[in-house]
């Protein structure tokens, strides 16, 4: 179902700077050491468009940080818990949507040119559906959405453009969709460099320590492997690292905590080999895009995203599931030359990232001025 909305009138020029706001998901701050992958693109994606003389306006949690101008729409004291009762539940999406409430609120008087919508929320879909707005797929279908839009509660405004940040993710969105496009997530090459000493027989993992990362089969794999394992990164399951983890520290299993930007580029450079452990079918998987940019190669189960992100330079992906799988993938990747390795991580940037999104956004302010991309499976595929 869709309504019919008029184009806003008087947005920015062909090849003038944008106003664009900036729905970021208010778990979490974006800033450094980030808690996950959708904060760390929302923080690049922000700088990229102010790096390119864009006006950009970034809603989320205070302690955000960002070029463009930032707007805490949440207060530190949040935070956001997991495992919680029913009721203590509900009350925390509550002071969640409240606060995107206020975002949402602040955008319609902004006068923005267009609203990205990183934020996992159906709010924006209701309350913006007159506004130009790009949203950015980075999970698999979330029900609150297409459960709304399937009963009619969010009809799909034409003013609304849809991307997805791998074709694997496409595939669960594009039913409920229409003209889902595909946009690889990017990176900055110079925000990891390659060059740092390897540590010989070690190799390296970092995410979120939860049960859908996998880390328990790294662990097993690098251990079969003949490889110690080195992990780094925030502990967002208690009671799985507990019961799944811990036994195995001190043993060739070694927690690193949760690194900084800088510090994690030196980190990932010191493997002989980073082990990416997706037991779900991981949306893209940036920390692997970001090890083989520090030069050092990828062994992957071969779930999610893997598969469109892991080339014959960059790494090998596991002919199974199991950890005797991945341990076969490791001692083949560890073997691959490592500047082959960064060339390949080179085909995935940050400037054709925000490139093909700056497409999208001018074809949707002004549809005559350049033509839409196909629709999935044959949209532009970042590289």
């Amino acid at each position: 179902m869709s309504q019919n909305f008029p184009l806003p009138q008087g947005h920015a020029a062909e090849g003038e700077p944008l106003r664009i706001a900036i729905l970021a998901h208010l778990h979490h701050p974006i800033s450094s050491p980030f808690l996950g992958g959708l904060e760390m693109h929302t923080s690049l994606m922000a700088d990229e468009f102010a790096s390119r003389g864009h006006d950009v306006t970034l809603f989320g949690k205070a302690g955000s940080e960002s070029r463009g101008r930032v707007v805490d729409v949440l207060g530190r004291s949040f935070e956001f818990q997991r495992g919680l009762a029913p009721e203590q539940m509900r009350r925390q999406q509550q002071t969640l949507d409240d606060a995107l409430g206020r975002a949402v609120a602040a955008v319609r008087t902004g006068d923005f040119d267009i609203v990205v919508n990183n934020s996992l929320s159906l709010l924006p879909y209701l309350e913006l559906a007159d506004l130009p707005l790009l949203t950015i797929l980075h999970t698999p279908p979330l029900p609150w959405i297409i459960d709304a839009v399937e009963d009619g509660r969010a009809p799909l405004s034409p003013l609304h453009r849809f991307v997805s940040v791998s074709a694997r993710n496409a595939t669960g969105w594009s039913a409920h969709l229409p003209n889902l496009q595909v946009i690889h997530n990017g990176i900055r090459l110079a925000d990891w460099p390659a060059g740092t000493p390897r540590r010989p027989g070690t190799a390296v993992w970092a995410g979120r320590v939860t049960p859908e990362k996998g880390l328990h089969i790294a662990i097993d794999a690098a251990r079969m492997a003949g490889m110690e394992l080195h992990f780094a990164g925030p502990v967002s399951d208690e009671k799985y690292f507990e019961r799944s983890v811990a036994p195995h520290l001190g043993r060739g299993v070694h927690h690193v905590g949760h690194l900084d930007h800088r510090n994690l580029a030196g980190f990932l450079g010191s493997g002989e080999v980073f082990i990416a452990s997706p037991v779900w079918s991981e949306p893209f998987g940036l920390t692997a895009l970001e090890a083989m940019a520090c030069g050092t190669p990828v062994a992957a189960l071969p779930l999610g995203a893997m598969p469109e992100i892991i080339d014959a330079d960059g790494g090998r992906l596991a002919e199974g599931l199991g950890p005797d799988a991945l341990a076969a993938a490791i001692t083949e990747a560890r073997r691959l030359d490592r500047d082959g390795v960064r060339r390949s991580a080179a085909r995935f940037s940050a400037a054709a990232m925000v490139g093909a999104y700056e497409d999208q956004i001018r074809s949707l302010l002004d549809p005559d001025g350049l033509p839409s991309q196909p629709p999935m499976p044959d949209a532009a595929l970042i590289p």
